[in-house]
């Protein structure tokens, strides 16, 4: 106390003397004066001086300027007096002329598939019809109807007229119920507080995504994947790390190569299985190598598993939280891939915790979270009960077994074509196909090898680029067989054409 006051007199008598004023000094709202001073700050020329502490020494002592009574500082900003302190007052707008820009976050929201796309050339063959096997939508060729009961569902709660308001921003108690009670087991149980509804599984991940990750952290990304990922991430400020899969393995995660990514700010790994793009589904041992190394660096998991239970036989799905003892989950999932509705837009969020290192707050946060929106469709919330109970097993197999049928009609006839290497997928409807670029000298990449496939032989397949993947690309297979089988044969006639050999090029560059 006795520097503090020490400091003080040495100010107020450098005030003194060097400008002839009077000084007081506010403590917490207390004042102390000092010397004969009786007002709140000192003048001299139009000029003031106001000086604070907070207990601990001088805190600061600012400059300013009165004018026809009021306070200014140097750079015109107007005060007001608060309590006896001088404080920064609401300026009014000096605006002349518009200047309207968009925000960061939308300057930096990027879709890659987009980008790729919209910057290609894609002009097809007038002769021959368009084969589209870029779109990730399971209706577009109408080919895979969803399940009677699925629609009637839809059309009763419709009926009804229960579900045409709002509903909680995390969903209808009893809706929340269902889901739990359907993806619920001994390994990883569920109560209707662990789960959210979203508007769609995108949603989910956005808001997964957003609780537990601030800017300036990063996160772990398959590569090649989903590239939602990285779009949501980037345009909040989050680095993204991406983690590399092996082909050769069935496009198993290089898990060495993930663990070296890890740093202090790594705040989320998000593992994909089944996979968009690949197609693969992990074996249990390997998915027990992944929690291994997330349990080993204490990084949560956000499992992105809208492809549950869609595997080819022989297979066996096994979700993440079953497999976990200890990582915190957030599983990903919705109705648009496996019941063939994507257009419905009802995704979830579920919350497994066992050792409660999620706690309170990441739930509060994405209850909050939740609340930017007002949720999930009411209607289909409504139909939900009956959608999960009552769709026959039969409509799971037949969908199943027809992606199966033209996976491998794909795999096969593209096997045997020069210069492409297709990897077998083992669920979800999706497949992935490396070219051998350096038998195609005409193209640089896989996107203008994509680009002219269009050109020529009407058939668009999604270049790899777009999932950071170059020199693959991907075919989706929910198209019906007549027409998987015509793009397989303007594949070949493609690669043949434009196939060469090493010693063809290097005949050509003597000549």
């Amino acid at each position: 106390m006795k520097i503090l006051k020490h400091k003080i007199q040495i100010l107020t008598m450098f005030l003194d003397m060097e400008r002839g004023c009077t000084t007081k000094v506010c403590d917490g709202g207390r004042s102390m004066i000092l010397g004969l001073t009786m007002s709140c700050s000192c003048n001299m020329e139009n000029q003031s001086y106001e000086v604070k502490i907070n207990g601990s020494g001088i805190h600061e002592m600012n400059a300013l300027i009165g004018v026809n009574g009021k306070a200014y500082n140097g750079n015109g900003n107007h005060h007001k007096a608060v309590k006896g302190i001088v404080c920064l007052a609401k300026q009014k707008s000096c605006r002349q002329r518009w200047n309207i820009r968009p925000s960061e976050m939308s300057i930096n929201t990027l879709n890659p598939i987009r980008a790729i796309v919209d910057g290609m050339k894609l002009t097809p063959n007038p002769e021959k019809p368009m084969i589209a096997l870029s779109i990730g939508d399971p209706t577009v060729f109408g080919n895979l109807p969803t399940d009677d009961k699925v629609l009637q569902a839809m059309k009763d709660a419709i009926d009804s007229n229960k579900y045409n308001g709002y509903a909680p921003s995390v969903g209808y108690q009893k809706s929340r119920e269902v889901v739990a009670n359907f993806y619920s087991c001994t390994e990883a149980p569920l109560e209707a507080e662990d789960v959210l509804l979203t508007s769609g599984c995108s949603q989910a991940i956005d808001l997964a995504i957003t609780v537990l990750c601030n800017p300036g952290d990063n996160i772990l990304v398959p590569c090649p994947g989903f590239s939602l990922y990285k779009t949501l991430a980037v345009s909040l400020g989050i680095q993204v790390k991406l983690y590399t899969l092996l082909p050769e393995k069935s496009w198993e995660i290089d898990l060495q190569h993930m663990e070296s990514l890890i740093d202090d700010r790594t705040t989320c790994l998000i593992v994909n299985n089944p996979s968009n793009p690949c197609g693969s589904v992990y074996s249990k041992e390997h998915l027990q190598n992944i929690l291994s190394v997330a349990s080993k660096h204490c990084v949560p998991i956000l499992a992105d598993e809208i492809y549950g239970d869609m595997v080819f036989p022989g297979c066996t799905y096994q979700s993440m939280a079953s497999l976990s003892s200890d990582v915190p989950i957030l599983a990903c999932g919705g109705l648009a891939k496996r019941w063939l509705v994507p257009g419905w837009r009802l995704g979830w969020i579920l919350i497994h915790d066992k050792n409660q290192i999620f706690g309170k707050e990441i739930r509060q946060g994405l209850v909050k979270l939740s609340q930017r929106i007002l949720g999930a469709c009411t209607i289909v919330q409504g139909a939900i009960e009956s959608i999960l109970n009552d769709t026959p097993q039969e409509f799971y197999h037949r969908t199943i077994s027809f992606l199966e049928s033209n996976s491998e009609i794909c795999f096969s006839e593209l096997s045997t074509v020069p210069g492409l290497t297709p990897v077998m997928p083992s669920g979800a409807m999706y497949l992935m196909v490396g070219i051998e670029m350096e038998h195609f000298p005409e193209f640089q990449n896989d996107v203008q090898f994509t680009e002219r496939l269009v050109t020529e032989q009407s058939v668009f397949c999604l270049p790899a680029t777009a999932f950071e993947y170059p020199n693959y690309f991907r075919i989706v297979v929910t198209v019906p067989e007549e027409m998987m089988v015509e793009a397989c044969t303007r594949i070949r006639e493609f690669c043949q054409r434009h196939y060469r050999t090493c010693s063809q090029d290097s005949n050509e560059l003597d000549q």
